[in-house]
C-alpha cells in the first residue's frame, strides 16, 4: 500500500525557514507528479509546488515562487519543500500528494497526513 509521511513543520517567526520532507513507501513509478498543497482553517486547499519526477520539472504558485523550492532525493523516496522568507499567510496544514495532475486535488491518489507550518509576526 501506498504511504506518503509528512515532516519538518513546527512554529518560527517571520523571516524564518522550515524544510518539509514527504517519504513515500510502496510506490514504485519513478515518474510521476509529487505536489504540495496547503490549506489554513476556513480556507480553499491550494497547491504550494509540484514537481516532475521523471524530468524535474517544477512549478511553483505565484505566492511562493522565489522563497520556496521543491526537490527530491531518489535514494531515500523523498521530496522536500525548502521554505524561506516566511510570512504569517504562509500559515497552514501542509500535505503531500502523489499520482496526480498538476495542482488538481482531486486527481491525486496518494496523501500524507499533514504537518502543521505556523508563522508568527
Amino acid at each position: 500500500q501506498v504511504k506518503l509521511v509528512e515532516s519538518g513543520g513546527g512554529s518560527v517567526q517571520a523571516g524564518g525557514s522550515l524544510k518539509l520532507s514527504c517519504a513515500a513507501s510502496g510506490y514504485t513509478n519513478s515518474s510521476v507528479y509529487m505536489a504540495w498543497f496547503r490549506q489554513a482553517p476556513g480556507q480553499e486547499r491550494e497547491g504550494v509546488a509540484h514537481i516532475y519526477t521523471g524530468g524535474l520539472d517544477t512549478y511553483y504558485a505565484p505566492s511562493v515562487k522565489g522563497r520556496f523550492t521543491i526537490s527530491q532525493d531518489n535514494a531515500v523516496n523523498t521530496v522536500y519543500l525548502h521554505m524561506n522568507s516566511l510570512k504569517p499567510e504562509d500559515t497552514a496544514m501542509y500535505y503531500c500528494a502523489a499520482g496526480g495532475w498538476r495542482f488538481v486535488p482531486n486527481t491525486y491518489h496518494y496523501w500524507g497526513q499533514g504537518t502543521q507550518v505556523t508563522v508568527s509576526s
